[in-house]
């Protein structure tokens, strides 16, 4: 049986979808058979950002109320092998999906792949119960505001009430330079205030808005720290001990000579 794991966060626009696609390709791009699932039912944001929303015929609602076969609303990407998605359906009715609906839909997806990635709504209703409803772990997304950390906190808490214990923190859009001005929350507070095991940090990175406008994930492309912190969470995800990476900004030579001689 494969992994399933619900990517979830307490605030919205934490950057949890794009988080989803980047872990869901890289898990595929190491040659793992993948399936992503987007719960986030009326807004469908996870076939955008992987360029896949003009071949939708089927979605996940149409899979739990039998309008289709699981096989038939499975998308396969064609540019990363091994790597599918379900779709979010865009109906207005949260109600659409049950948790039970939810828990047998991932347990059929974990006979076929290794890993089942759900991309869980902002929030604590009923979306984010059907989301975590067959997930085995939980990665909490937040950015260093304390309004995303005091959301991803309340999160954690409701995660380990329905006994998904252990989920592990990934911190998205960091930026160093705002950290030593003492103008964002670091790492180590965030750490001390949510009480669990870090797993990613993913640093600030107009790459990542470029990508996903096109339909393409950060993690595929050489030659950017947030498409290596994203392949380091992935090998953090199948069990290998990767040190975190250095994203302080190595200063380039002028900024050195100006410092030297008194200006900034």
């Amino acid at each position: 049986m494969g992994e399933v794991i619900v990517v979830t966060s307490g605030k919205g626009g934490v950057g949890k979808t794009t988080t989803t696609a980047n872990i869901g390709t890289g898990l595929a791009a190491v040659g793992h058979k993948v399936a992503l699932v987007d719960a986030d039912i009326g807004l469908r944001n996870l076939d955008v950002v992987l360029g896949l929303e003009n071949r939708i015929v089927y979605d996940l609602v149409d899979v739990v109320n039998g309008n289709c076969r699981l096989r038939q609303a499975l998308i396969k990407d064609k540019r990363i092998e091994g790597l599918h998605l379900l779709p979010a359906a865009q109906t207005k009715d949260k109600t659409a999906v049950t948790p039970e609906q939810m828990r047998d839909l991932c347990a059929e997806l974990a006979k076929e792949f290794e890993y089942v990635v759900v991309d869980c709504p902002a929030g604590i209703e009923q979306g984010f119960k059907n989301a975590i409803a067959g997930a085995s772990t939980a990665l909490v997304v937040t950015t260093p505001e304390v309004s995303a950390v005091r959301d991803a906190d309340r999160i954690i808490g409701l995660l380990e009430a329905a006994e998904l214990r252990n989920p592990k923190l990934i911190i998205n859009r960091i930026r160093p330079k705002m950290v030593r001005q003492g103008d964002m929350m670091n790492i180590e507070d965030m750490i001390d205030i949510l009480a669990i095991e870090l797993i990613g940090v993913i640093p600030e990175d107009e790459a990542i808005v470029v990508t996903t406008n096109r339909g393409e994930t950060v993690v595929q492309g050489n030659g950017t720290k947030s498409g290596q912190a994203y392949r380091n969470i992935v090998q953090r995800i199948k069990g290998e001990d990767i040190p975190f990476m250095n994203l302080e900004e190595s200063e380039g030579f002028v900024s050195r000579i100006k410092k030297f001689i008194g200006l900034k």
